[in-house]
């Protein structure tokens, strides 16, 4: 909220009374401007934007067979306030593009992650060299806003003689780093902040062999660290390896609600920092689902198996609780047998009675 109108009003006297000397101020809901409209895109307007509340964006469909649109930057907004207790908000909207990478191939490699074409925005891909051959670069890349990959595709470079390919150590970097080493030259190796190897030191050296050997390597181990929070995927879930917080290694499945398609890998990995490999996916509107025809036959199958089990159990039900039947009494009323003769009153009676 902000004051509207002084902030400070006197008691003072006129004429034979007191009175205040403003008018009263009073405290109003920060607003904001209606949120800026973007390209290709839409959000659901509201009749004003106060204080705390949000909007959010969504693309565009696009007719069948063209490109489809991503959505760039956060998805929803907030109303905040400024140090002068204006409403502004909380970030630029997001924009609304045709993002489409190019298939990364690398020569004596392959792809290890991430087949699927065609490739949109944060779509990744990893790879591995072949036998023989050492990568130059990241094994990882991703597809982004300007439809490049980032950082870009490596390079399999081939390893010849009494020459050693650079060490792979998870968790760790090599000083100076290069794709190869000479025999009889030595690296440093240095573990990432938090990691060591097993002995406890932060750094070890390493010299290239006979056969292009560095001997035993030892891993960088890393102490737990925690992400804080799943992954938010808007119209989807986690379906496996869900905690309140993650340590580097951790993996988690994730899959669309019905009517959705996964866009990205169904498994990723946690390697700190809120950091995952591939990136988080997103689920997007199926194509198939043009229309409330299409999406009923995709949710039927669901509606039949609850339908059953309803059924199901009505009839356990009926079956072995239900109270309703009959009972038959083994009881009969009979007519009062009246003696006729003349006998003493006493006998009547007690003939009655039998």
């Amino acid at each position: 909220y902000r004051l509207r109108g002084n902030e400070e009003i006197s008691c003072i006297i006129k004429g034979d009374g007191v009175v205040w000397s403003g008018v009263l101020p009073y405290c109003e809901k920060i607003p904001c401007e209606p949120p800026p409209k973007i390209a290709n895109g839409d959000y659901e307007e509201q009749g004003s934007y106060v204080y705390q509340s949000s909007v959010t964006y969504r693309c565009r469909d696009v007719p069948r067979g063209s490109d489809p649109f991503s959505l760039i930057g956060p998805d929803t907004i907030h109303c905040t306030s400024d140090t002068h207790s204006n409403g502004v908000w909380s970030a630029p909207p997001p924009q609304c593009r045709v993002v489409k990478c190019e298939d990364p191939r690398v020569e004596n490699g392959r792809k290890t992650s991430g087949f699927g074409l065609p490739y949109r925005y944060k779509d990744s891909v990893v790879f591995e060299c072949d036998p023989g051959y050492s990568i130059v670069g990241a094994d990882i890349i991703t597809c982004e806003e300007n439809s490049t990959w980032v950082p870009p595709k490596p390079t399999c470079e081939k390893i010849v003689a009494d020459v050693c390919p650079a060490p792979e150590i998870p968790n760790g970097v090599l000083v100076p780093g290069k794709a190869a080493y000479g025999r009889g030259e030595s690296v440093l190796v240095r573990c990432n902040a938090g990691c060591s190897f097993p002995d406890g030191s932060a750094e070890v050296t390493l010299t290239c062999q006979e056969q292009s050997s560095w001997g035993a390597l030892q891993p960088c181990a890393c102490e737990s660290e925690g992400s804080g929070s799943t992954p938010v995927i808007s119209y989807g879930r986690v379906t496996s390896g869900q905690k309140s917080s993650y340590s580097v290694g951790d993996f988690i499945s994730i899959e669309c609600y019905t009517g959705y398609t996964l866009h990205g890998e169904a498994q990723i990995q946690y390697i700190g920092n809120n950091q995952w490999v591939p990136a988080v996916p997103t689920c997007q509107l199926s194509k198939v689902c043009f229309g409330l025809f299409f999406c009923f036959f995709l949710i039927l199958p669901k509606v039949i198996v609850v339908v059953v089990v309803l059924l199901a159990a009505f009839w356990v039900y009926k079956k072995f609780f239900s109270q309703n039947g009959s009972y038959t009494v083994d009881e009969s009323c009979k007519e009062t047998c009246i003696l006729k003769t003349n006998v003493p009153a006493e006998m009547e009676e007690t003939a009655q009675m039998n």
